[in-house]
């Protein structure tokens, strides 16, 4: 009795939490590990902590109308570290471990979400009064890519989470991260993640401006100037969408021939189709889930939390390939994750997962987020999610598609795979 009475004196108060944050992440402070960091960022946001309960945040402090009337940033300013404690703290382990005794990478992606939302915070709140709620409501909305190195994720060794803003634009910034693993006294990195956050006025649901972002030296002038060229490129992509524009020449004849390999070469007919040697249709590649999002899952706006999107998602996807190769499937890399709408607390969320590319040992996954409305069977897409995954050295079966629809998401995993 005497030592639960001891623990839960050491345990830290919420307004400690949020006094330390300044203090934190420096080379003399103390880190915070990923859990007090989601609980500082409630106290930081005013988030509602019961659901049903009124909260105190239905007043909101005014929000800047220019970037002049609020001071310009460092990277320095925003730069944080913190700790997924999975070493220090065994019991934590259990969430994170999978049955391979690797890690569930789908909670990295939820810690990787909570992280880029607390950076973003700190380069746009005012760290003179970190008591302070802030005024705006940043959110996730796109993961740019999260690249994995070959080191693999242990369970059972702590996990350093750090990054900071690396671009800034009037109402947007990118938040870079990177996470390592200390393996035989080195630290060795595990992955690089960029997300893009948007700033918007809680009061009014629109754009809100942050703060200018002012590179010092040359090295942060070079990541700022790829922080440009990165904004320059999403708008161009997002100009060529297959949804808007047809496949080029090379596409057009990739499509053909792999429409004339279907062919019965004895039928001398369009209509009779084949399936290639060590092939499969793509249509036979589908896999759903529903997900009913519950109060538990909700993030600091009473939306459901992007990162565990991103976890169902991946999950489902994991479990896609897996299938698809009759083996255990390694993700590579995580690409293009739009947030296009917000999901609310009580939808039926659809997931839908399709292997849309594969080559040699590779394959594309992508899954389809919709909202389903059950009155009606209404959808709204909310998320499209992309995950490379590979096979140590085993060829894949290629998927062959069928249709003229498709074709064009095989030309789409092609292009997220070359890209």
């Amino acid at each position: 009795m005497q030592q639960h009475i001891l623990h839960a004196l050491r345990r830290p108060c919420k307004v400690d939490i949020l006094r330390r944050t300044l203090s934190s992440n420096t080379s003399n402070g103390e880190t915070l590990t990923i859990k007090e960091t989601r609980e500082k960022l409630k106290l930081l946001v005013g988030a509602q902590t019961i659901w049903g309960s009124s909260t105190a945040g239905s007043v909101f402090a005014p929000v800047a109308t220019s970037q002049d009337e609020i001071p310009p940033r460092t990277m320095a300013h925003s730069f944080r570290k913190v700790v997924i404690p999975l070493g220090t703290n065994p019991m934590l382990k259990e969430k994170y471990i999978n049955f391979y005794q690797g890690i569930r990478f789908g909670r990295i992606l939820e810690d990787l979400d909570t992280f880029a939302v607390d950076i973003s915070y700190a380069h746009s709140h005012d760290s003179a009064h970190p008591d302070k709620k802030s005024p705006l409501s940043i959110v996730t909305a796109l993961v740019d890519r999260i690249v994995l190195c070959e080191q693999p994720i242990l369970p059972d060794r702590d996990i350093r989470m750090q990054g900071n803003v690396t671009w800034a634009g009037k109402t947007s910034m990118e938040v870079t991260m990177k996470l390592d693993q200390e393996i035989d006294q080195n630290w060795k990195q595990l992955l690089e993640a960029k997300f893009l956050m948007v700033a918007r006025n809680p009061a009014t649901k629109s754009a809100a401006v942050i703060n200018k972002l002012i590179p010092e030296g040359p090295e942060e002038e070079a990541l700022f100037k790829l922080g440009e060229e990165t904004k320059a490129k999403r708008m161009l992509e997002s100009q060529k969408t297959l949804l808007k524009t047809p496949p080029d020449e090379n596409e057009r004849l990739l499509i053909h021939n792999l429409f004339l390999e279907t062919l019965d070469p004895k039928a001398s007919t369009f209509k009779v189709r084949v399936k290639p040697e060590r092939s499969v249709w793509m249509e036979d590649t589908l896999l759903k889930n529903l997900v009913i999002c519950m109060p538990e899952q909700r993030n600091l706006y009473n939306k459901i939390f992007g990162g565990f999107l991103m976890r169902k998602a991946f999950e489902l996807a994991y479990a896609n390939a897996c299938l698809h190769c009759k083996g255990r499937a390694k993700v590579l890399v995580v690409d293009d994750i739009a947030f296009k709408k917000s999901v609310e607390v009580g939808s039926f969320l659809f997931l839908s997962s399709q292997v849309v590319y594969t080559l040699d040992n590779h394959m594309m996954v992508k899954v389809h987020a919709e909202v389903v409305n059950p009155k009606d069977d209404s959808r709204e897409t909310t998320n499209d999610f992309y995950f490379l995954f590979a096979l140590q050295s085993t060829e894949v079966p290629r998927v062959i598609p069928k249709s003229y629809a498709e074709s064009m998401l095989y030309l789409d995993g092609k292009r997220h795979f070359d890209s």
